[in-house]
């Protein structure tokens, strides 16, 4: 495969995966597998795009591919035109808590949101000027330019339709209310006026009284209610030109690792109400992805199965038991990759890493043959060792090839201090997934 990719994205492909961690870009280059899941959720961004909602759990084991997963379906989505937004759980970010950890999970989304013009996230005031700019030149396509004095009142006019389309919505006439003062801020040259509606609309106002010195507001977004402004924003999005809002929550294993049973059901009740909201078509233009271990969903005693409301939505059908694969399923299973798969993966990695430090490949199909022999050797390996543990072993192993051309690939890889031992399932927890 001949491939050809800008230097700052074969450089974050290889650091990333020497370090452990998910590139957020370039992943089309690595990609392998998840034939059937892709289409499926591909589906779910054309009927988001429509004015349909999705809510998606995706399962799979440590190093299975979740993480990979929800970027790459990231990725997909804002190259469709989707507005996009991440965050993963911790201690801190929750959907629900006494100290702010539902208000974190949104301010976090915020941060991250990402447009394919700003696909690292901080795309809010980005996506503000560009809906001005698109309204401004509109209006000078319909015979008024900047000069003619009807010019500003003409995109006033346009833009305040709009914002004003928002107050049909729970919440929304203190979310057109700041929509409303960014574009003034923005027409006026008030940086300060459009400061205090970023804040606003990112949740970062702690009281109202002091949003309300710096906006014509009576609400502030909290712990209580940032969903619906999520479902707000989506709408927001479809009416300046995107196809909908995707949110992507990782690390939900964290919401199973809540010692406190009322805290850790608190947030399963948050979480129920989002998924019945979703799932009953009542937030249009939103998709809701999320990520976790089979452990995480099916434990009776801590999981997503131990609140029954959830345990009956999410049970899987006798016939998906039985091997069959439900599309229409909100829970999408992710398989380890298979021999095959991870072959391609190590191909596609010995491509970029020698186009980006300018070699030639000194590996062939029987070199690559032998590391995966020697990596899926050990007892358990082919079932426990994660595609991260690989790929950043063989990244490893492309960079000592290449600054010591004088060893020699096969002493390196029988080395006994060389064979990789097969991974504990219970030393996983934290293992990446690729």
């Amino acid at each position: 495969m001949d491939i050809s990719i800008p230097k700052r994205i074969s450089q974050a492909i290889l650091n990333s995966l020497s370090a452990g961690v998910v590139p957020r870009i370039g992943l089309e280059y690595i990609a392998v597998g998840r034939r059937r899941e892709i289409e499926t959720v591909l589906e779910d961004l054309e009927n988001i795009s429509q004015g349909a909602a999705s809510f998606r759990f995706i399962i799979g084991r440590y190093g299975s591919g979740k993480t990979f997963f929800l970027q790459a379906l990231r990725n997909f989505a804002m190259d469709r035109d989707f507005v996009s937004a991440d965050a993963d759980l911790s201690p801190d970010k929750r959907f629900s808590g006494s100290a702010g950890s539902g208000l974190a999970t949104y301010r976090e989304l915020m941060q991250r949101l990402s447009t394919k013009v700003r696909p690292g996230g901080g795309a809010l005031e980005g996506l503000l000027q560009r809906w001005i700019n698109s309204v401004q030149t509109e209006v000078i396509r319909d015979g008024y330019p900047p000069e003619d004095g009807d010019h500003v009142s003409r995109v006033e006019w346009k833009i305040l339709r709009i914002i004003s389309e928002m107050e049909e919505y729970a919440h929304g006439f203190d979310f057109a209310s700041a929509l409303s003062s960014y574009f003034k801020g923005f027409i006026q040259g008030d940086d300060e006026k459009k400061n205090a509606a970023l804040r606003w609309i990112r949740g970062e106002y702690a009281l109202k009284t002091e949003a309300k010195r710096s906006l014509p507001v009576g609400e502030i977004i909290n712990g209580d209610n940032w969903y619906d402004y999520l479902k707000l924003f989506a709408a927001f999005c479809t009416r300046i030109g995107y196809k909908g809002l995707l949110i992507f929550i990782d690390e939900g294993v964290n919401l199973y690792k809540i010692t406190n049973r009322i805290s850790r059901e608190n947030n399963y009740e948050k979480l129920l109400s989002f998924f019945n909201d979703i799932m009953q078509g009542k937030a249009p233009h939103l998709g809701f992805y999320m990520g976790g271990t089979a452990q995480f969903l099916e434990d009776e005693r801590r999981g997503l199965a131990s609140y029954p409301a959830l345990k009956s939505r999410l049970e899987e059908s006798r016939f998906v038991r039985s091997g069959h694969v439900d599309s229409g399923s909100p829970v999408i299973r992710l398989s380890q990759l298979s021999g095959e798969e991870i072959y391609i993966l190590l191909e596609r990695l010995t491509e970029i890493h020698a186009l980006h430090h300018g070699y030639e490949e000194r590996l062939g199909k029987e070199e690559l043959r032998a590391f995966m022999e020697m990596a899926l050797s050990a007892p358990g390996a082919g079932e426990f060792i994660t595609p991260r543990e690989i790929a950043r072993d063989f990244i490893a192993l492309l960079n000592i090839l290449m600054d010591e051309s004088e060893t020699d690939f096969y002493d390196l890889i029988r080395r006994e201090d060389m064979q990789v031992k097969a991974a504990n399932p219970d030393e996983l927890y934290a293992s990446f997934d690729l």
